[in-house]
């Protein structure tokens, strides 16, 4: 059953950012604009232009206690003898020296992050204009100090254009409602603009008016299917170009593991969606329809819960402890770490802290992890705590403090690893106790062994040795 008053309740409801924070955002960069008018950063200041989901309206509220960002690019002319880098660190300079932003402000290769105390950041980067020629857009790589062209007008059109064709915003729902089980589900990694882009492709101009597109339930299942059978066409990792943009190949963004891991997922929740849609009763639509987007759907309706049966079946492969049975994993996989009880994360063999806890113990320490197919290989690729992970290769463990700050020079970091499942238990690897970074705070880790572990970060007080803050587990799933 497509329950269409059901889907308008959970987008207004659980899935859109709600009015309150739209409107914080807004005056939030309305003084910003306020303020860059009025500093001495140099460039001479068109506009300003919203970008990314923000501008396409496919902006949702964050989950699990997450934040969420908006894009705000500051059109400039160009400054004679100005590279590319000097844009960026100038406009960092500015936040940077400014009482009102200094201590919310990050510069990046090709922004200025500000984070608010609350859930919200805005990357602002500066897009120079007719810099070579008239009509060119660039933004500014400090990194490699140069310039890349970029279209971020002419995408925004793109993306209202293919709305357009759908009937009562039911795309743009539907495109809320993929990057909702993307950050509910946290089984796939596919970042805003690529993904955007990969359902974008999924409507034409002979859609207009088609049943296909009648309603936010139906267009959900349109897309995942046309989605699914484009990417079952192409086990090999295919080019997705940017329409406004052909020489920028947005598939870049991944590497062949996650688009495998993208494509099979994609496959999963398309049959999901499906039997949802085909069930015969209201109830039994519920149940299905939970099992793609957790119990906020419909809520308050007494139904079986599929993440209620894989919570009690997690449980029971849980009976024997820390060396659980590998299907566990499996359903980890399917239905995330929500399942896993309150007790996963404290089996028998865990140390426990041995630092006394100082007067204020924060728990804003948050893990951040980067795969890599080898300790010392190139670039990686950041994972997701709960993203499913191949046996080989590892992960860099990094820590930060109020979700960006580095840890102070007056406190060092101990890593507590904890395995789990029947291979590392019967090979007595595992581990819960606490050991030393591999590299600044940084910590590497192999990955050999089936199961669902863990990396948490321990922050202790140089000057006593007392314990000033912890992160929450950040679980590594092995297949």
């Amino acid at each position: 059953m497509k329950l269409v008053s059901d889907f308008k309740n959970f987008l207004s409801d659980t899935v859109n950012l709600n009015q309150t924070r739209i409107t914080l955002l807004e005056d939030r960069a309305e003084t910003i604009n306020s303020f860059l008018r009025a500093s001495d950063w140099e460039p001479t200041i068109s506009t300003f232009i919203e970008q990314g989901s923000w501008a396409h309206d496919t902006i949702i509220r964050p989950v699990d206690g997450g934040e969420f960002d908006a894009d705000l690019l500051v059109r400039v002319r160009p400054v004679d003898g100005w590279s590319a880098a000097q844009y960026v660190k100038d406009l960092g300079r500015v936040f940077l020296e400014s009482g009102r932003y200094a201590d919310k402000t990050v510069v990046y290769d090709y922004c200025v992050t500000i984070t608010y105390a609350d859930d919200c950041k805005i990357d602002i980067a500066p897009l120079v204009m007719d810099r070579e020629y008239r009509g060119t857009l660039e933004v500014c790589d400090k990194r490699n100090d140069k310039f890349d062209e970029s279209q971020p007008i002419e995408y925004t059109r793109w993306m209202r254009e293919k709305n357009g064709y759908s009937g009562n915003n039911s795309f743009r729902k539907a495109t809320r409602l993929i990057k909702y089980i993307r950050d509910i589900k946290k089984r796939f990694s596919c970042q805003s603009v690529l993904l955007t882009t990969l359902v974008g492709h999924r409507i034409e101009w002979f859609d207009k008016d088609s049943d296909g597109f009648a309603d936010t339930p139906t267009a959900l299942q349109t897309i995942m299917g046309r989605l699914d059978d484009w990417l079952q066409a192409r086990p090999d990792k295919p080019g997705v170009n940017n329409p406004s943009l052909p020489t920028e190949d947005f598939a870049d963004l991944w590497n062949d593991t996650q688009y495998a891991n993208f494509r099979n997922f994609v496959n999963k929740y398309r049959k999901w969606i499906d039997e949802a849609i085909d069930a015969e009763t209201r109830s039994d639509s519920i149940e299905k329809w939970r099992k793609v987007f957790g119990d906020d759907f419909a809520k308050g309706e007494n139904v079986k819960k599929a993440e209620a049966s894989a919570m009690q079946q997690a449980s029971a492969l849980l009976m024997e402890g820390a060396a659980h049975l590998d299907s566990l994993v499996d359903n980890v996989i399917d239905f995330g770490i929500s399942i896993l009880p309150l007790w996963f994360r404290t089996p028998s063999h865990l140390q426990a802290p041995r630092w006394q806890p100082a007067e204020q113990v924060s728990r804003n320490v948050q893990v951040f992890a980067e795969y890599r197919a080898s300790q010392y290989s190139g670039k990686g690729h950041p994972i997701n705590s709960g993203e499913a992970l191949p046996p080989r290769g590892g992960l860099w463990f990094d820590v930060r403090v109020n979700k960006f700050q580095t840890v102070p020079a007056d406190c060092y970091v101990r890593w507590r690893i904890t395995n789990t499942g029947a291979v590392a238990m019967a090979l007595k690897k595992g581990r819960g106790g606490f050991e030393k970074p591999t590299d600044g705070d940084r910590r590497w880790e192999a990955l050999e062994y089936r199961g669902v572990h863990m990396a948490e970060a321990f922050i202790i007080r140089r000057s006593d040795d007392r314990l000033v803050g912890f992160s929450e587990p950040f679980y590594a799933v092995i297949k």
